[in-house]
């Protein structure tokens, strides 16, 4: 935000002229006046109509989170900047108010922020405009809970509103007596937090091995040849030192700064870091920057009243068109060595007045600590830009194939259960066919055609999860898998196969197709065991002439556990051009081959369901 040129929608010159004019009671009513007011009473309606249908209920009751916290804000000028638009500290505020509110609502006692994931600030708010901020609980874990944020800008004289960010925040319980808090789940309701409920736990998986992440990339052999390469292009053009753009700035935390529990605000602490973030950036490039993207804020002790709190920034690298600034908060009382308390990375542009833009001046880093950071500042733009071109686009915008490596695998890894987990949750499927308890179901979506084949097996869920999850041992009941060989072994819940099946037709070649495998036994009591397949493209396996390289957008197994000898599955396939032929019949009502594959199924787990498995379930922890 800081200076964003480019904003949301504004209101019409002319509107302001009528308001002018209306305060001397000389307003006339414009037809064109009319027809807009007109429009933007409908998109209301519109909009207005789309939210109750979400909260309607099945019994016909009307539906709100009980952990749902709203606020809004007018923009004063107190909040603005030097541009007239509201500052990121003063927004970030807000939305860590709005937040801990909403923990708490669930909690029952207080709250204290320990994270606020990757901020991505697509627009600005102006002075005079209205800030909304929904904050509700996604999920909750032992004594942690995530809480979904979203910001969206409303111009009062046009009814026009914009997304501004969206953002995670994980909460921690917290009694006075300091006594261990173990939080009472959640029931999603509607389709919308049920998807949440479900991908909060994959999210929370991801947090807890970023640094591993980083490790993995930093250690890459190839990641460390663009690194050297990108130094030989710098030796060779003009360098900014790094050491000009360092900042370092002391805040005495004053009773004004701290939350209703005594200890320094949260949103106060992110305020301040933004504040120097944003000094450190202007020396680089002598202009006023925009705040792009903020990485995690990472609260790692607490802070209390009577604290000097340091804040120290500096340019940890440029790129074309955008710089990454450090920025960490220690504390102190009296001669005590300085705590840790919290550190980020921001991401800001220069822009010119159309918003475009501008290329900036590449960085030189000061020896040892400078190089490391230096380093780590290109992972880190590269794990940004693997998570919005993997997780942030819609589904149907990411192509069926995405290129696999070992730095993005995580990210792959998240996307496919993601995938999977969004459409197990996707309501009003169409009974197609039913027999002896094994029903097919479809659902029209978008572009594709979405099955799902499901049926109740007296097979535990544990062992159905560690049979079905191998699929080297799916042709044995699978007549549609020709051949399935492991191709890589990525880690204990990934696994890379090459699939043969036969042809479709007598004169076609067979098809293979390079599936990601990814199981997930469940976080909580009453969570399914989740065995996701997507398609992915490796160089080392390439299309060739003797097979049709066929594809898997989204595809596997949930398992339910109906008691300790019965398992519910359920078969989930959006299915593309490649795998529609195999069940067009099925759905058409034309055969039953669906109910003769899960017969087979039935038997093969029947048959295993006794051996020994080694499996190891993940433990939710708090």
């Amino acid at each position: 935000m800081g200076g964003v040129r480019r904003r949301g929608p504004q209101p019409p010159q002319f509107l302001q002229q009528e308001r002018n004019r209306a305060g001397r009671g000389a307003y006339t009513r414009r037809t064109t006046r009319a027809a807009a007011l007109r429009a933007a009473v409908m998109t209301s309606v519109s909009r207005l109509a789309e939210e109750m249908e979400e909260f309607i209920l099945e019994n016909g009751e009307v539906y709100r989170n009980p952990t749902e916290v709203k606020m809004s804000q007018i923009v004063l000028p107190c909040h603005a900047n030097h541009c007239q638009e509201l500052s990121v500290g003063q927004l970030l505020k807000w939305m860590d108010s709005t937040a801990c509110l909403s923990a708490e609502r669930h909690a029952g006692c207080p709250c204290v922020t320990a994270s606020m994931d990757d901020i991505y600030f697509e627009h600005t708010i102006g002075v005079g405009q209205v800030v909304n901020i929904k904050a509700k609980v996604n999920r909750a874990f032992n004594s942690s809970m995530e809480v979904g944020i979203d910001v969206t800008c409303e111009d009062l004289f046009t009814d026009r509103c914009w997304k501004v960010c969206h953002a995670f925040a994980t909460f921690v319980a917290r009694r006075a007596d300091e006594q261990k808090v173990v939080l009472k789940p959640l029931v999603p309701h509607t389709q919308a937090e049920q998807v949440e409920y479900s991908i909060a736990a994959e999210r929370r998986r991801m947090r807890l091995i970023h640094d591993d992440i980083m490790t993995d990339i930093l250690n890459n052999t190839a990641f460390q040849e663009s690194i050297a390469e990108e130094a030989e292009c710098h030796a060779i053009q003009t360098t900014v030192p790094a050491e000009r753009t360092r900042v370092e700035s002391v805040e005495l935390v004053l009773p004004p700064h701290a939350n209703h529990q005594v200890n320094t605000f949260g949103g106060q602490i992110m305020a301040w870091m933004e504040n120097v973030a944003t000094i450190a950036a202007s020396r680089l490039c002598n202009a006023h920057p925009t705040l792009r993207t903020i990485d995690m804020f990472h609260f790692r002790g607490p802070s209390s009243v009577g604290d000097r709190l340091v804040l120290k920034a500096i340019v940890n690298n440029t790129y074309m068109n955008s710089m990454e600034v450090g920025v960490c908060a220690e504390a102190y009382k009296g001669e005590e060595p300085l705590r840790h308390i919290n550190s980020a990375f921001m991401t800001f542009e220069v822009l010119d007045d159309e918003g475009t833009p501008q290329p900036l001046p590449p960085i030189r880093p000061e020896p040892k600590d400078g190089k490391r950071r230096f380093q780590e500042a290109i992972a880190r733009k590269k794990i940004r830009l693997d998570r919005k071109y993997i997780i942030s686009c819609k589904q149907t915008e990411v192509p069926l194939s995405v290129p696999w490596d070992p730095s993005n695998q995580v990210y792959l890894s998240y996307n496919n259960v993601f995938a999977l987990k969004t459409l197990a949750t996707r309501k009003n499927w169409v009974l197609s066919h039913e027999k002896n308890k094994v029903t097919l179901y479809t659902k029209e979506e978008n572009r594709f055609l979405c099955f799902r084949i499901e049926s109740e097996m007296e097979v535990p869920a544990e062992r159905a999860f560690l049979l079905l999850s191998d699929l080297s041992r799916r042709q044995e009941w699978d007549k549609h898998y020709k051949l399935c060989e492991m191709i890589n072994q990525v880690d204990e819940d990934d696994v890379i196969y090459r699939v043969v099946t036969p042809s479709v037709s007598k004169e076609g070649k067979v098809q293979d197709f390079i599936l990601l495998a990814s199981r997930r036994p469940p976080c909580d009591k009453g969570d399914p065991y989740v065995v996701a397949l997507r398609s992915v493209t490796l160089p080392t396996h390439l299309p060739t002439e003797d097979f049709n390289r066929g594809e898997v957008m989204c595809a596997g197994f949930t398992i339910y556990e109906v008691s300790n000898t019965v398992s519910k599955i359920s078969y989930y396939n959006q299915a593309s051009s490649g795998v529609l032929p195999y069940i067009s019949t099925d759905i058409a009502g034309l055969s039953s081959s669906f109910y003769s594959t899960f017969c087979r199924c039935s038997q093969f787990l029947l048959k295993n369901k006794d051996m020994s498995s080694n499996i190891t379930s993940s433990s939710s922890a708090q």
